[in-house]
């Protein structure tokens, strides 16, 4: 329903509060209690939104400060799958022999010397030998017959990491297939 007296009615209010002083105070009164509360939502929605963008803010930095080396920790990951290559290139019989001794040791110490400092900083090895796949973790690269259950981990081409919560590099994996 429109009221298509509504001019009509707002000049007959507008005479009538010229006679009666009070109507005319109270349609001010409830005309200042609209712009009061019209100002106090405004207030509150502002302060939730100053809220929010301060939460939104301190997460990003604390983002920032956690995951900061996401890319100079990829970067030291080769130097980690490169000290692991060299230790196991080295045959059992020549781990005896006095003359390398010296360079085993040295590279046994500084793969626990980086594993430490990984550790320092929040980035841990996926565990992957006999788990089952994970496609969070894991990259299959090739399925092999295997008495393990079908996919079920059974190599480990390249070890996978994590820094604290999110995946720096997945670990390169071969699974069990069902046997023909």
């Amino acid at each position: 329903m429109t009221d298509d007296n509504a001019p009509e009615t707002e000049d007959l209010r507008a005479e009538t509060a010229e006679g009666a002083p009070e109507l005319a105070e109270h349609d001010r009164i409830a005309e200042l209690e609209a712009e009061l509360a019209e100002a106090k939502s405004a207030v509150m929605y502002a302060h939730a939104e100053a809220q929010n963008v301060r939460r939104r803010a301190e997460k990003e930095a604390a983002d920032s400060r956690a995951y900061a080396i996401t890319g100079f920790a990829r970067d030291v990951l080769s130097v980690a799958d490169n000290i692991e290559r060299g230790l196991s290139a080295i045959p059992e019989e020549l781990r005896g022999d006095d003359r390398l001794k010296g360079l085993i040791v040295g590279l046994e110490a500084t793969k626990r010397e980086l594993d430490a400092v990984f550790q320092r900083n929040g980035i841990t090895r996926i565990a992957a030998m006999g788990l089952p796949l994970d496609p969070n973790q894991h990259q299959a690269m090739l399925e092999m017959p295997s008495d393990e259950a079908p996919g079920t981990i059974v190599q480990e081409m390249q070890a996978g990491y994590m820094l604290r919560d999110r995946l720096l590099r997945p670990a390169l994996v071969g699974v069990a297939k069902k046997a023909d």
